[in-house]
């Protein structure tokens, strides 16, 4: 729990000054955003290569690295990667339902979460 705590907190601190360094660059797109995803994506591509049939990280490293820094950094690392673990298998049809009810399901939740509030000042 600690390795994922370290790692977390930075791994937020890190996106959070991600998107100051970008927050004059974000005029359209949220670039802090896509950012984090794309760092956090390419880093816990190579954790998950590093960790697939060897022993170059361990446990407690790949913790830190992958759930707690890549976790606090974005989510969206963390997704791609278990979608990956379902390809890697041959389980097509199981990465397209997660995917589907991931981006669903996020959406439907964030207009859930908004509509609460609307409600709730009304």
């Amino acid at each position: 729990m600690i390795c994922v705590g370290v790692g977390g907190f930075i791994g937020a601190l890190m996106r959070y000054l991600t998107s100051l360094l970008m927050a004059g660059f974000s005029i359209t797109i949220p670039y802090g955003t896509l950012i984090s995803n794309g760092l956090g994506c390419f880093v816990i591509g190579i954790v998950a290569a590093l960790t697939t049939d060897t022993e170059v990280l361990s446990p407690n490293l790949r913790l830190f690295i992958a759930t707690g820094i890549c976790g606090g950094f974005t989510t969206m690392s963390s997704f791609v990667y278990e979608l990956a673990q379902y390809i890697r298998s041959d389980q097509q049809l199981m990465a397209a339902a997660y995917l589907g009810i991931t981006l669903v399901a996020s959406i439907l939740m964030f207009y859930a979460g908004a509509a609460l509030i609307a409600v709730a000042r009304t």
